[in-house]
């Protein structure tokens, strides 16, 4: 009995911790972002040597699989220029989450930098089957279409960029489609309804002003070159149109004045030296002129206007084998402009190449429709050679064209026009057909045709100042960065930015027009 006792002591039950198994330590494995936070701390810092470092870490502990580093690794090529090497990462980044949009975005938008546009268009729309609310997705495909020249569908899908979400880049996409297509007032109403859902957007503002002002509509073009420099007192490009229009109403000191306001800010640009010629040369300072638009020529030598104006100065001067050359090279970037040929054929009757000079003419008849200073220089030209006949009908097309002239719009012709037409009329023995209008003042004449002292002058009225320092329009671009999608897992990726193509249609901002002349 007591035996059993003990037995039953000794069998008392073992406590429960010393039942509990001994737990294993877990093996620990890589976390693929566990230094994400740190590779977007060095790249917002732009500190791209340590973001390179760090990334090249983690890629060596994840074995190539992070894909958030190797995302922002190429980005940091791109911006290095080395965008066939960052296409190549993004093209990993689709591959190891190809359900995310915002890697096929960056892959299309490395094959629009490359300029293969068609595959641009094919990604994103790959893109937009993944995202079809992303505005961006719709931006970029209608860019991409504009390079392609498909502005009909590059239309569509900006249209459906501003029903998703209306940004200031789309509007100015949209307004320079219609710009390449010379729809002027489409684009100024696209311009418009800009300005109304951004009014104090400087380049929106800007842009609308310029149009304005490459219209002749001068109080609206100073209404919003003026409200542009309330919001941006230093804006350069509204100053320089400013003083443009004060320029093409004669104000020569008032446009010279807001000139050197622009020149403290950007001293290198061909239309401001290209306008203070201009401004010289309308106040008869004429070595002045030349320096000024030989300077802007130096900034600029593929602009066909500074040489047109070059070429002008030159024949005032009497300076005609400058004048040739000048206009030689205006009429290799222009060949469709009839008045430059009138003019090189002015510098070459006065340089005795009367050959030649019937040869220009003869192009400048072809292609000027409308001038009616072609027909009667080149009917001075035939005359003196004796042709008479020849002059009679360049004289008599001077007359129809003079008629439908006047009929159109009423315009004050150049006294001096009227006065070598009245005499090549008188010598002709046709009369004085021409109903001319009273002239304004009266000319200094230099030469003995219209041509060689105002040869240059005609582009909207004959003689007038009205086409001196006509401002043109440029494409108002502004890089905004998008509110892009969602990274992976812990960090934003750094979204891709709307695209849009570089100005190569517009000229510069405010650039005196060729069509000048003297006084």
């Amino acid at each position: 009995m007591a035996e059993e006792k003990l037995s039953a002591r000794t069998q008392l039950p073992v406590s429960a911790e010393s039942q509990k198994p001994v737990l294993k330590k877990a093996p620990e494995f890589p976390i693929l972002e566990k230094q994400n936070w740190l590779i977007h701390l060095y790249y917002i810092q732009k500190d791209y040597e340590a973001c390179k470092a760090v990334i090249k870490e983690q890629l060596q502990e994840t074995h190539g699989l992070c894909e958030y580093a190797i995302y922002v690794q190429a980005l940091i090529f791109r911006l290095e220029g080395n965008i066939q090497e960052s296409l190549r990462l993004f093209q990993m980044c689709a591959f190891l989450s190809p359900q995310c949009a915002d890697n096929l975005k960056q892959v299309a938008r490395s094959l629009f930098l490359l300029g293969k546009h068609k595959a641009a268009i094919e990604v994103y729309n790959e893109a937009a089957k993944l995202n079809q609310k992303d505005w961006e997705i719709c931006h970029n495909l209608g860019v991409c279409y504009i390079y392609l020249k498909q502005f009909d569908k590059a239309q569509d899908q900006l249209h459906n960029a501003l029903h998703l979400n209306r940004h200031d880049l789309t509007y100015i996409m949209l307004g320079k489609i219609f710009l390449l297509k010379g729809d002027l007032d489409k684009a100024i109403e696209i311009y418009k309804k800009a300005v109304e859902f951004s009014p104090e957007n400087t380049e929106l503002l800007t842009t609308l002003g310029l149009l304005y002002l490459q219209l002749g509509i001068y109080q609206k073009a100073f209404e919003h070159l003026g409200n542009t420099l309330t919001y941006d007192p230093t804006n350069y490009k509204a100053i320089l149109a400013a003083g443009s229009m004060m320029q093409t109403h004669g104000d020569f000191d008032v446009a010279l004045t807001k000139y050197k306001v622009v020149a403290c800010a950007v001293i290198e640009s061909p239309p401001l030296w290209n306008n203070i010629g201009m401004c010289f040369f309308g106040k008869k300072k004429y070595v002045a002129a030349i320096s000024c638009l030989k300077r802007a020529n130096y900034l600029a030598p593929l602009d066909w206007k500074i040489l047109y104006n070059l070429g002008l100065v030159h024949l005032t001067m009497q300076q005609y084998a400058s004048a040739f050359h000048f206009l030689s090279a205006a009429i290799n970037f222009q060949p469709k402009m009839g008045e430059l040929y009138m003019l090189l054929a002015v510098a070459l009757t006065n340089l005795e190449d009367s050959e030649n000079a019937k040869r220009a003419y003869e192009e400048a008849v072809r292609l000027d429709k409308c001038n009616p200073l072609v027909n009667l220089n080149y009917a001075v030209l035939l005359y003196n050679q004796g042709e008479k006949r020849d002059a009679l009908a360049q004289y008599q097309e001077m007359e129809k064209k003079v008629n439908l002239l006047k009929y159109s719009s009423s315009l004050e012709f150049d006294p001096e026009m009227v006065e070598v037409a009245q005499k090549l009329g008188a010598a002709l023995q046709v009369g004085e057909a021409l109903v001319w209008t009273k002239p304004v003042k009266d000319p200094k004449s230099k030469h003995q045709t219209a041509s060689t002292s105002k040869a240059a002058g005609f582009q909207q009225p004959l003689g007038s100042n009205q086409a001196l320092g006509q401002a043109m329009s440029s494409a108002a671009t502004c890089r905004k960065l998008s509110s892009g999608a969602g990274g992976t897992s812990q960090l934003t990726k750094p979204p891709s930015l709307p695209l849009e193509p570089e100005p190569t249609v517009e000229a510069q901002p405010t650039e005196a027009s060729a069509q000048t002349r003297e006084k």
